[in-house]
């Protein structure tokens, strides 16, 4: 007897050859890209890491900016292959300041490439990409961009800031699969990219894929491409183009307004004060130093709100309150601050949670700003 039972994530048909090179072109069309698109078959680790192993070589230095973990990672990776490396370091869960940035480049009589994190979902923080781009650009150098947590919730022009690599995922602010990721590589880049011999076959070699893919007409990927990723990926931006890429952006950044409006409102300052230093698809929080952030997210947990901690040396001194892609709305945002403000209080801390709920209200709903002294204000 034959079992008929269809199982949906696992009887999928395959994905297409002829889809490909449209799925690439997709993408190119939403980073504002004429240059080449490839298509990573992993999560967007892989994909840093590919460009990291396809352009170091010994000779070259590259300015390395670190505002997290990643930025580390991303300078071994590069040390690895026998570049110099210079590593410019924010204070820890900040972005990197445009004098900081400055001062390092100007040290430098020589530089090859710049890599920088356009925002950093590890600490809800941005960096200051359009200056640094423009200072790079007076310099000559290749400009190579992480924008994984930043690309469908801010505004990314790949051409107009003239990012000669430009690694973005579709698991963040597209909601979409995390097994698969992509990369702009403009000419000027492709000169520039040597795989050494001993990557010369490897699933890291941006090279390798080109030969296999571009240089054969973009007919078909090589290896085994996952169906589930790529269907995936193709329904993500389905429906990214039935809202619009400025209107999830937008939606983000009402998120993160009404975030920041419901903390301040609370009585906490968050952990970035400056907006336009803060990430549209994660707001940082400040652990109170005399409150066990196991506390604050386990009382959170209890009301059915899940926020994480930092990642890297500051995950003791932040929770994050996620409205990433699907959670960028309403409900989640005044979910996560009341959930973040009923912590504060279970831990002795102050919090007024009845003023930080109208915030984020009014900013949904477009209701005016209360008269001062007025008696407005709801209460819970």
């Amino acid at each position: 007897m034959t079992d008929s039972t269809w199982y949906p994530l696992l009887d999928l048909p395959a994905y297409p050859a002829e889809r490909f090179a449209p799925l690439a072109d997709r993408l190119a069309a939403l980073l504002s890209t004429r240059n080449d698109v490839l298509l990573i078959q992993g999560e967007a680790i892989i994909a840093l890491e590919s460009v990291a192993v396809s352009l170091s070589r010994p000779g070259m230095h590259i300015l390395n900016v670190v505002t997290s973990p990643y930025g580390l990672y991303f300078s071994q990776w590069l040390r690895r292959g026998g570049a110099t490396i210079h590593d410019v370091k924010a204070h820890s869960g900040f972005p990197v300041s445009l004098e900081e940035f400055s001062h390092a480049l100007d040290k430098l009589a020589h530089i090859d490439a710049v890599v920088v994190v356009h925002g950093e979902a590890a600490s809800g923080i941005v960096n200051p990409l359009a200056d640094i781009a423009a200072l790079v650009k007076q310099r000559g150098a290749l400009l190579i961009v992480d924008a994984v947590a930043s690309f469908g919730g801010h505004t990314l022009d790949v051409d107009a800031l003239g990012i000669d690599l430009a690694v973005i995922g579709p698991q963040k602010a597209l909601g979409g699969p995390a097994g698969v990721s992509a990369i702009s590589v403009s000419e000027r880049a492709w000169q520039q990219l040597n795989t050494p011999a001993s990557y010369a076959q490897s699933c890291l070699s941006l090279s390798e894929l080109k030969r296999q893919w571009l240089d054969r007409g973009r007919q078909s990927l090589p290896g085994m491409p996952s169906s589930l990723d790529f269907w995936g990926l193709e329904s993500a931006l389905d429906r990214l183009d039935k809202e619009g890429l400025v209107n999830m952006i937008n939606r983000h950044i009402l998120a993160t307004r009404a975030t920041r409006a419901g903390l301040r409102a609370m009585g906490v300052v968050p952990w970035v004060p400056e907006d336009d230093q803060a990430s549209a698809l994660v707001t940082a929080a400040p652990v109170p130093d005399e409150v066990n952030i196991d506390d604050l997210l386990d009382a959170t947990a209890r009301l059915g709100v899940t926020l994480t901690p930092g990642v890297g040396a500051i995950s003791r001194r932040l929770i994050r309150l996620n409205h990433t892609g699907p959670n960028a709305k309403f409900s989640t945002v005044l979910a996560n601050v009341v959930a973040y403000g009923a912590a504060l209080l279970q831990a002795g801390q102050p919090a007024d949670i009845a003023a930080a709920a109208a915030a984020v209200t009014r900013h949904y709903a477009s209701l005016p700003e209360p008269a001062a002294g007025s008696q407005t204000e709801p209460t819970l």
